[in-house]
């Protein structure tokens, strides 16, 4: 993992590893993920759609680089697992709200 991740990136890329309460807790109440042109909206929707994800595949993802673009935070993570033409590197854009994340945008 890149040591120098704000905190709140940190900490999804963390929770992302144990499970969907986990993730939903990194989240501000009202936060979102989009990801597979579906949107995610509040703690209930985001454990769901983190449920769902572990529950179709087995991976992990690795945050291989990081900048700060238009008060984002966009991360490149290297994703492994067994899932059709892995790995893969994906886009991750995260917009945070003090120490959660309001808004997440994952692309190829």
């Amino acid at each position: 993992m890149i040591p120098d991740l704000p905190g709140p990136v940190a900490a999804y890329f963390q929770a992302d590893r144990l499970g969907p309460d986990a993730v939903a807790r990194c989240f501000t109440p009202d936060g979102t993920v989009t990801d597979e042109k579906s949107r995610h909206a509040g703690h209930d929707a985001i454990r769901r759609w983190k449920a769902m994800a572990s529950a179709k595949y087995r991976y992990t993802s690795e945050p291989v680089s990081f900048v700060g673009e238009d008060g984002r935070i966009l991360v490149t993570a290297r994703v492994a697992g067994d899932f059709p033409g892995s790995p893969v590197q994906l886009r991750y854009a995260f917009t945070l709200d003090g120490d959660r994340i309001a808004a997440l945008e994952i692309v190829p």
